[in-house]
């Protein structure tokens, strides 16, 4: 295995839906801190994982995009509200963009992101389809 994908395999978040709690005053956040930012320092953060599970908040169409995705157009990205109440920005996949509204329920599934190059690095991570 390469170092460069050793190392990527060593991203947590890259993998998880992952972010924080603040003990103090329950403030939970996306991507993870390292301080809360209400009550600064004398807040202690701990790590949580989300459920991957949540309504679609907003949404837009995307039929021209970069070079890198006109592969995929059109999709979906959208602002997903997780159950546990933070706010993500993701792409919607395995849907037809017509059928996609507003409140709908998705579900956090383990996607490529990209490909750098023929013979590059190939990215994973987090998207979100409807749910069942």
């Amino acid at each position: 295995m390469s170092e460069t994908v050793r190392t990527w395999r060593h991203i947590p978040q890259r993998y998880n839906l992952l972010g924080s709690k603040c003990l103090k005053c329950g403030s939970i956040f996306f991507p993870r801190r390292i301080v809360c930012p209400h009550c600064r320092r004398k807040g202690k953060l701990e790590d949580i994982k989300f459920k991957g599970k949540g309504k679609i908040h907003s949404y837009s169409v995307i039929h021209a995009p970069s070079d890198e995705f006109k592969n995929i157009a059109p999709y979906v990205v959208a602002i997903v509200e997780l159950e546990e109440g933070v706010k993500i920005t993701t792409q919607i996949v395995d849907c037809n963009p017509d059928n996609i509204k507003i409140g709908d329920e998705v579900e956090m599934v383990f996607r490529k992101i990209r490909e750098e190059g023929k013979d590059g690095v190939i990215t994973y991570g987090f998207k979100f389809k409807p749910a069942k």
